[in-house]
């Protein structure tokens, strides 16, 4: 119960509410299943400081490999925030940073990296990284190819 409304206080953007129901699920199972949103609602709340000892403190080995994208990708995202641009790219590079690969998560993780280059000032790696995006992401859950447009004009 305690994770459903969590992870429901978490999309409606209730993030104090999320932290403390996923914390406590989090204590309950001794599981880290909901790292990367507890991290993002830390992040959310202004704390990436918080959201980056989330993300160490993760046990990534008993994860699987979609939670620890996405905890990679939130991480990325903190140091972002803090203002560590360069550290936001290296956060990202990894053998799952594969154009060829073509898992359910690729083109979030490819989407991640070209953002942050893109933010980091390496607009030519940024455009080739959201058109290897796009072409990961046959449903168009993002934007890719707009972005790499508009990178472009």
């Amino acid at each position: 119960m305690r994770e459903a409304v969590g992870l429901a206080a978490y999309h409606a953007g209730e993030w104090a509410e999320a932290l403390s129901e996923l914390r406590a699920v989090r204590r309950m199972t001794r599981t880290d299943i909901h790292a990367a949103v507890i991290a993002d609602a830390e992040r959310a709340l202004g704390r990436p400081e918080r959201a980056l000892d989330v993300a160490k403190d993760a046990d990534m080995s008993m994860l699987p490999k979609e939670v620890q994208i996405e905890l990679q990708i939130v991480a990325a995202g903190a140091r972002r925030d803090l203002g560590q641009l360069d550290a936001a790219v290296v956060a990202l590079q990894g053998p799952e940073l594969d154009p060829a690969r073509r898992e359910p998560w690729s083109h979030r993780l490819f989407y991640a990296y070209a953002d942050n280059l893109a933010a980091a000032g390496r607009t030519d790696e940024a455009v080739q990284w959201f058109l290897h995006a796009a072409e990961a992401d046959p449903e168009e859950e993002t934007d890719a190819a707009e972005r790499a447009a508009e990178l472009t004009s």
